[in-house]
């Protein structure tokens, strides 16, 4: 079975780089095991997010979770000009206090179901003026210079945070989807140690099993099957880590078998 390939290692709490490319091979569909924001700067980029595909324009901001899987198509006649930014949980973590939580523009975009937040005049942001300091942060070789741009950035997201919580920012629309394959799409997330198997979406959704099969493949890139098994085992490795005994892991996340859910996980993560 074709397998979604992490991309992308973060040995640290926090990355944060800027990058840009003349020529970027097509991206297939990754996951990662961390938090990533990208902050669009330049070019013609199409990025699509758990079946969500947006047009990006300069100053755009992307947020996509970890285990949430996409990918981007690049056109490479202009340069692709972005700042991007690895996020471990536990980083998010030390800065959460009962006053401030920094994870809370992800939490808002999943409610406004949309990976993209646009700022709607640049001109009287806050925001775009603390991106600009970033940018222009990496010019910067002085004294403590890579300490400085994770104050920056500190800042930036501090901005992010009170423009998504005073609604500053467009949470924009994809640039195709459809919304029965959506619905699915969050049926399963949120039932992933339920009855997922085809007959019951497809009488879930008053749709042919065949045609819910081609449909979905057709707008996501990837098979039904293959979506909900690998998001399960995501899944089950989030509760491993945190704890979770492996057998019970197996059922929380719709597994009926443990030696079925052991040979698919040893295969998906290379290890037991």
């Amino acid at each position: 079975m074709e397998q979604y390939v992490k991309k992308g290692y973060l040995n640290s709490e926090f990355r944060l780089f800027h990058l840009t490319d003349q020529e970027t091979r097509e991206v297939e569909y990754h996951y990662h095991d961390f938090d990533k924001i990208t902050i669009f700067l330049k070019g013609n980029v199409s990025y699509m997010v758990e079946g969500k595909s947006y047009e990006l324009k300069p100053y755009d901001i992307v947020l996509v979770k970890h285990n949430d899987i996409h990918k981007l198509t690049v056109d490479n006649s202009v340069p692709y000009d972005r700042i991007i930014v690895y996020i471990s949980v536990n980083f998010m973590n030390a800065y959460r206090t009962d006053s401030y939580d920094l994870s809370y523009c992800f939490q808002k975009a999943e409610e406004e179901h949309s990976n993209v937040l646009r700022i709607p005049s640049l001109e009287k942001s806050s925001l775009f003026r603390s991106i600009s300091r970033l940018e222009k942060s990496f010019l910067d070789n002085g004294y403590a210079a890579e300490l400085f741009r994770q104050v920056l950035f500190l800042e930036f997201m501090i901005h992010l945070n009170r423009s998504a919580q005073k609604n500053r920012l467009e949470f924009i629309d994809t640039a195709s989807c459809n919304s029965r394959v959506l619905d699915i799409l969050q049926y399963i997330n949120e039932n992933l140690d339920g009855e997922l198997d085809i007959d019951t979406l497809a009488g879930r959704f008053y749709i042919s099993r065949y045609y819910m099969m081609r449909l979905f493949k057709q707008e996501t890139g990837y098979t039904l099957g293959q979506y909900i098994s690998q998001k399960r085992l995501l899944l089950a490795k989030e509760l491993i880590l945190s704890g979770v005994p492996g057998t019970q892991a197996c059922f929380d996340c719709g597994f009926k078998d443990y030696s079925t859910f052991s040979r698919a996980y040893k295969k998906f993560f290379k290890s037991t």
